[in-house]
This record gives structure tokens, C-alpha cells and sequence, in this order.
């Protein structure tokens, strides 16, 4: 019995392992239903290894907001101090 190479390709660690065991008994099926189904698990593997990316990506996207916005509050808190420290210094002169 042969499988259909694009799915034996698919890493195993791509999908979840109810898919991964659907998978094999999809392969382990008379030719005739595995030529029907093969199609349609190739599409449902495609997808998932497709979402997984995009919320890799969308993950990513999210901590490299979170860092800039720990960069972000960092200068706004030091531009505060800059500013505050200025306004002494002015108040500081006029008092005198």
C-alpha cells in the first residue's frame, strides 16, 4: 500500500495527533476510499499547517508590539522626568 508522498511529507509535529492518527488510518485503507479521502485530508493538513503559521506569525507580532511598548512607556516616562526636571530648574531660577 502505498501513501500519497505529500502527506508522508507533512511533518509530524506540524499537526495534532488526532490528525497525525487519521492520517495513518487513512494510508491504511483499500485503495479505492483512500484515493476519496486522501484529497480531502491533504486539504484539512494544508489548513491546519496554514493557521499554525498565521498564529506563529500574529504570536510574533504580539511581542514585538509588547517590546515596543515597553520601549515606548520607558521614553515617555524618561521625557516626563527630562521635562519635570527643566520646569524645577526654571522655577528654580525665577526664585531667586
Amino acid at each position: 500500500m502505498n501513501s500519497d508522498p505529500r502527506l508522508a511529507s507533512a511533518p509530524v509535529e506540524e499537526i495534532p495527533k488526532d490528525m497525525q492518527e487519521l492520517v495513518r488510518e487513512i494510508e491504511a485503507m483499500p485503495m479505492q476510499y483512500r484515493a476519496r479521502l486522501e484529497p480531502l485530508m491533504q486539504r484539512v493538513v494544508d489548513s491546519t499547517k496554514r493557521r499554525r503559521r498565521i498564529l506563529s506569525l500574529v504570536q510574533e507580532a504580539l511581542s514585538q508590539l509588547r517590546l515596543d511598548m515597553k520601549y515606548l512607556v520607558f521614553d515617555l516616562e524618561a521625557t516626563r522626568r527630562e521635562r519635570d526636571a527643566y520646569k524645577q530648574s526654571l522655577d528654580g531660577g525665577n526664585a531667586d
